[in-house]
């Protein structure tokens, strides 16, 4: 209990550098009920600047409908994406390696540091890009939002994959379990950093104007 009260805190602590570059000031979420009610709040000076949700899960829930299932798959064709230019590195390196008579094995030390380097620069470009989606999330219709409705962008897109994987490998991937306990279907990670992901299109029709005859 200890252990995971640390982790918990130092994932706080580290998504604070992005909920700074939103808006100065603390931030006190709820997810429960009517996002746009005062889902998210900002004080500042004991004055209330509120935020609401943009998505409602009550007034919209097709913006969720099967989002956790279609974050599945998303992220096992994200990990393709991922893997494809480490295999290709690799192979690279073991060829070269012959080559030059074992010494080019040597640059395998470089495989560890630069995959990391490729994901957070992979998460970061896609997740802050015009879709704000990884190509895996752009595959399943899905894309991942502020809670308050902006765009993502390249430090919030890679920290939500940082925190993503420190949640899971410090609290077990049963945490994910507590995405099927809210409405909005969000998962650890996606709290500490105030981002939703919802259904692409849906969210398209869901902004196109009323139609008059």
């Amino acid at each position: 209990m200890v252990t995971d009260a640390k982790v918990l805190q130092a994932l706080f602590a580290i998504s604070m550098s992005c909920k700074v570059m939103a808006q100065s000031g603390g931030l006190i979420m709820s997810d429960s009920g009517s996002g746009n009610t005062g889902g998210g709040a900002w004080r500042n000076g004991g004055a209330a600047n509120f935020r609401p949700h943009a998505f409602d899960p009550l007034l919209q829930p097709e913006l969720f409908r099967g989002v956790l299932t279609r974050r599945v798959f998303a992220f096992l064709i994200d990990l393709v994406v991922l893997a494809v230019p480490v295999i290709l590195a690799c192979v690279f390196i073991a060829l070269f390696g012959v080559v030059t008579l074992g010494l080019g094995w040597a640059l395998f030390w470089l495989v560890s540091p630069a995959s990391v380097i490729w994901a957070l620069i992979y998460y970061g470009a896609s997740l802050g890009g015009p879709n704000s989606a990884t190509l895996g999330m752009r595959v399943m219709d899905l894309e991942l939002r502020t809670w308050y409705g902006a765009p993502s962008y390249f430090v919030l897109g890679a920290m939500h994959a940082v925190l993503f994987w420190v949640s899971v490998s410090f609290l077990t991937p049963l945490i994910l379990l507590i995405g099927l306990f809210n409405g909005r279907r969000r998962l650890l990670h996606d709290i500490i950093l105030g981002t939703v992901v919802i259904n692409s299109s849906v969210r398209t029709q869901v902004a196109q104007p009323a139609r008059t005859f």
